[in-house]
């Protein structure tokens, strides 16, 4: 079964009025001025109708954390939601809650409690000596799923760290079996109680995956720098679970990894060459998807997958544009991003799942799609089940890359010269070829690297 808690203490409201207004600052244009003067307009008796914006966050959390049970494999058999102001010490949820919690578990006969919510090792034991079975946290269930999705021995050692930095703090308290004294042979020392073993195991185990973990990144750094002799651009996918970065991956590079709408479905990253329209080859990679209240210790633990971002010249930002939650989602992107010190990136935000949009919307979205007020990033409009928008995408990923920008240049070359001609046809976008005599003159546009390399053959002035 699953519980949902909502703290209302620090529960933001928003009346009618401001929503109008709010509307009116993101429109900036005359519908705005009208719909600022409509909200100047409400009379004071619209506080009856307040929005709470928690609430509507709150129930699109809801939905989410019921997702999450389902990507886990659990079945829910029943779901239990309170509100108070703040969280209780001993329980999260309180006393009266939590029989009500018991009561529901054995009607229903349900083998774990799902809380959305993270408990802390105190409140774990309290529930569970109250419960007549398994309660989990919020961390322990996307540990559980990250555990189910990873394929690679990489991502297994992630997942691992992850789960043993977990438990770690969470061995007090389990029994009397914690505070017996022991010793023995090769398993611990005199007097060591059964809890400092667990603790000196879990540790000692911690550090073997570690350096496992660094091993695999000396392998990473050495593929990078071989990469790195030919240098190809990386441009990264990153983006909220299930926004679709596999599915527009596929659409993108053909690559044909794991699309699916259970959450976290990718973990191990991937990486494709893709052409530009400008021939310019690009890495693109795919890499894990965040989420609200994502732990600490899987950034950490996913440090080496993460690593392509770090490296990545260009972001693609893919968000749900479908979605309810498509800011708070943005929002919990881009602090993940900040964790990886990565924010200063330049930044595409690629519009996905317009598909399932209706009309209006998805002309409204493709109206504005490519130009932003104030500086923000560019934002394209895309589908990549339907493989709508895709064109422009890969303009906008070209005109992006800024360490090889894109140049014109004109060329005169001997018919003598077949392999630079080739060179520049497959290389650059040539625009225009003509011939007298033995020479070949042409036009073309493509990247500064390649065009400087035949600067012997360019018509001066």
């Amino acid at each position: 079964m699953l519980v949902a808690v909502e703290f209302t203490g620090q529960r933001r409201r928003l009346t009618a009025a401001a929503r109008l207004a709010r509307d009116a600052v993101a429109l900036g244009s005359d519908a705005g001025e009208r719909l600022s003067r409509a909200a100047e307009s409400e009379p004071e008796s619209q506080e009856v109708h307040t929005v709470a914006v928690g609430d509507l966050d709150f129930e699109a959390g809801l939905a989410e954390f019921e997702e999450l049970a389902r990507s886990a494999g659990a079945k829910v058999a029943a779901t239990l939601v309170q509100r108070r102001a703040k969280p209780d010490a001993a329980t999260l949820v309180g006393q009266g809650k939590l029989d009500e919690i018991a009561g529901v578990v054995a009607s229903t006969g349900a083998d774990v409690v799902l809380f959305d919510h993270d408990l802390t090792p105190s409140q774990l034991r309290n529930l569970e000596a109250k419960l007549p079975c398994r309660a989990i946290d919020r961390t322990q269930l996307i540990l559980d799923i990250f555990a189910r999705h990873a394929r690679t021995r990489e991502g297994h050692l992630q997942v691992e760290l992850a789960q043993l930095e977990y438990q770690l703090p969470r061995l007090a308290g389990r029994g009397k079996a914690m505070s017996q004294l022991g010793g023995g042979i090769g398993t611990r020392g005199p007097g060591e109680t059964q809890l400092e073993t667990d603790r000196r195991k879990i540790n000692l185990r911690i550090d073997h995956v570690k350096e496992q973990l660094e091993s695999v990144r000396r392998n990473r750094r050495q593929q990078r720098q071989r990469r790195e002799a030919v240098p190809v651009p990386v441009v990264a996918l990153v983006g909220y679970t299930n926004a679709g970065k596999s599915t527009l991956f596929n659409a993108l590079t053909e690559a044909g990894v794991l699309e699916s709408a259970r959450m976290f479905a990718t973990l191990d990253p991937k990486l494709k060459q893709l052409q530009l329209p400008s021939r310019r080859k690009i890495l693109l990679s795919d890499t894990v998807g965040f989420i609200r209240n994502l732990p600490h210790t899987l950034v950490t633990s996913f440090r080496a997958t993460l690593e392509e971002v770090e490296r990545a010249e260009v972001l693609l930002h893919v968000r749900d544009a479908w979605s309810a939650m498509m800011d708070e989602q943005k929002a919990q992107v881009e602090k993940v991003l900040g964790e990886l010190e990565v924010s200063g990136k330049p930044v595409i935000e690629v519009l996905n799942k317009i598909d399932l949009l209706a009309p209006e919307d998805r002309a409204r979205l493709s109206g504005s799609g490519r130009s932003r007020s104030g500086g923000g990033p560019v934002a394209v409009p895309v589908s990549g089940l339907t493989k709508v928008g895709l064109d422009q995408l890969l303009a906008a990923i070209d005109e992006a890359l800024v360490a090889d920008p894109l140049v014109d240049a004109r060329f005169r070359l001997p018919q003598s010269e077949g392999a630079v001609l080739a060179a520049l046809e497959a290389g650059a976008v040539v625009r225009e070829k003509s011939f007298d005599g033995n020479l070949v003159y042409l036009t073309a546009r493509g990247p500064a690297s390649l065009l400087e390399r035949y600067r012997r053959f360019r018509e001066r002035g």
